[in-house]
């Protein structure tokens, strides 16, 4: 990871209520956290504990009731229409569109030089292992592999973050893991910042650099420490003791040893 003087990001006390019919709903609670530039890190806690409304919070798509996001310095100004990347656990691909144009269409949003885009969607389907796969369809694809073009199309404007909401839970078991390692060597090689939301454990300490652990909701963070594992990171880094020793402190955190 890069040395900084600021985080690249940095949220402090954050609290988000959401008003339903009536009454107030606490989704997140004193939230605190600071990401390094060029880290992985994963959000991790048990379904409906606020994660992914803490993401949109992060992607500018929700306001939060109290308490402090940064991203990026003055310095270098961020744009979260210009500077975030998406993936979702559905691709959400257009079934119309050729694998290329799905790719690409982030860039036709923001009116980038078209030439230039398509030559670095080109190499983005290529670092994610779909060289030749460019004039498929979604549906000549396995859902793996639509993953797979989901990030290259969040990557393709060269964004500064990329958000990821629990992007491989709709895979099975096997694919899951092979897309860890994938996320792992695609982060290695684009150098970019990625927050990663899952409510799976072990995935959690497989891909970060380090490990925010939210609470059942109202989110509240119970806990956020640095993986300190090998890279590159294999499989077999699930036998260390190490890896064991930080599932368990998730796993307490959460109530669940």
């Amino acid at each position: 990871m890069p040395a900084s003087s600021e985080p690249f990001i940095r949220i402090e006390g954050l609290r988000k209520t959401y008003r339903t019919r009536g009454e107030d709903f606490l989704a997140v609670s004193d939230v605190t956290l600071s990401i390094e530039a060029g880290e992985l890190v994963s959000l991790v806690g048990p379904s409906g504990c606020g994660k992914t409304t803490l993401l949109k919070i992060l992607a500018g798509l929700h306001p939060y009731d109290q308490g402090t996001v940064q991203i990026g310095n003055p310095a270098h100004p961020f744009d979260p229409a210009r500077d975030i990347g998406m993936v979702f656990q559905q691709a959400l691909l257009l079934k119309w569109r050729r694998i290329i144009d799905n790719v690409l269409l982030p860039a036709e949003i923001l009116g980038l030089p078209m030439k230039a885009a398509r030559e670095r969607a080109r190499a983005l389907l290529d670092l994610v292992g779909l060289a030749g796969f460019e004039d498929k369809y979604p549906y000549e694809l396995s859902g793996g592999m639509q993953q797979r073009a989901a990030i290259a199309r969040s990557l393709v404007h060269d964004p500064k973050l990329l958000l990821m909401d629990e992007p491989f839970g709709a895979l099975d078991a096997l694919t899951r893991e092979k897309m860890n390692i994938e996320l792992l060597r695609i982060w290695r090689e684009s150098g970019k910042t990625i927050v990663f939301v899952t409510h799976g454990v072990q995935e959690a300490v497989f891909l970060g650099t380090q490990v925010a652990v939210l609470t059942a909701g109202p989110a509240r963070m119970a806990d956020h420490f640095e993986i300190d594992l090998p890279h590159p990171r294999t499989l077999d880094v699930k036998t260390e003791p190490r890896f064991g020793e930080y599932a368990r402190r998730i796993y307490r955190l959460l109530g669940m040893e």
